[in-house]
């Protein structure tokens, strides 16, 4: 597939009314940017396992927090906020580890004034990527969580490809019909492939690797390969290219 069959893929069904069953559909009613990145950094965060489930739940922590996420986490106590998840479950993750996670997005907005501040922070002019500015990112919200946040929050320096704080970020940063953006201190060039079992397997059939193990630097040399051809906007095809495996539709 060539960039301008690629390109046609991307206007033909880089539209809303394909995104579901996804995540991202979780965010969309949030207008004020303060609230929207601290619910897609909730729904990012459980985004792994079967998809279904990943709404059941990422509605569940979002309706918690009620109709502002920010106002939630800034204005409720540590206890109040273990307490109030004490019971969710998600997969391998426990209310333990989602409140943790919370209480460490509350820490990094009340030191910085926001997340994108925060991820802004540890940006380097003269990294290629933001991958250096994400580990930092990660390492600053598990500082101030008063536990283990567990899997919910990756390690980039452990050569994981991080797909769901990839994931996090091309929603943020990125805005078209797809991606409802907000972050607009941050470039999309420096954006990496949210790798996940899907884009692997799609980019593989493209001959964008041949590596056999979907970490970063498989991401990076994927990222890489779209770069050559957007190199402004290098996860352009993120969303087009992993519907037909997250929809159920491989031939």
């Amino acid at each position: 597939m060539n960039h301008s069959e690629l390109e046609s893929l991307y206007l033909k069904y880089n539209r809303r009314k394909y995104v579901h069953p996804d995540p991202l559909e979780c965010i969309y009613a949030y207008e004020n940017v303060s609230d929207r990145e601290v619910a897609a950094f909730v729904a990012a965060a459980l985004a792994y396992g079967n998809v279904r489930q990943i709404l059941k739940s990422v509605n569940a922590a979002l309706a918690i927090m009620g109709p502002s996420p920010r106002s939630y986490l800034m204005d409720a106590e540590r206890d109040e906020i273990f307490s109030d998840f004490s019971g969710f479950v998600h997969r391998f993750a426990k209310g333990p580890h989602m409140a943790a996670v919370l209480v460490g997005l509350k820490g990094v907005i009340s030191e910085y004034g926001s997340l994108q501040d925060a991820f802004v922070s540890g940006v380097s002019d003269g990294e290629s990527t933001y991958v250096p500015a994400l580990a930092g990112f990660a390492e600053k919200i598990r500082i101030q969580s008063p536990q283990d946040p567990g899997h919910l929050i990756p390690y980039p320096e452990k050569k994981s490809a991080c797909k769901r704080l990839w994931l996090f970020l091309r929603w943020m940063v990125r805005c078209d019909d797809v991606d409802p953006g907000g972050w607009e201190k941050l470039s999309c060039s420096k954006l990496v492939v949210p790798l996940d079992t899907h884009m692997y397997r799609a980019c593989c059939g493209l001959g964008f690797t041949g590596r056999r193990q979907a970490d970063m630097k498989t991401a990076l040399e994927i990222t890489a390969g779209f770069a050559g051809m957007v190199p402004d906007d290098p996860v352009r095809y993120d969303f087009v290219l992993t519907r037909p495996g997250i929809r159920g539709e491989w031939n």
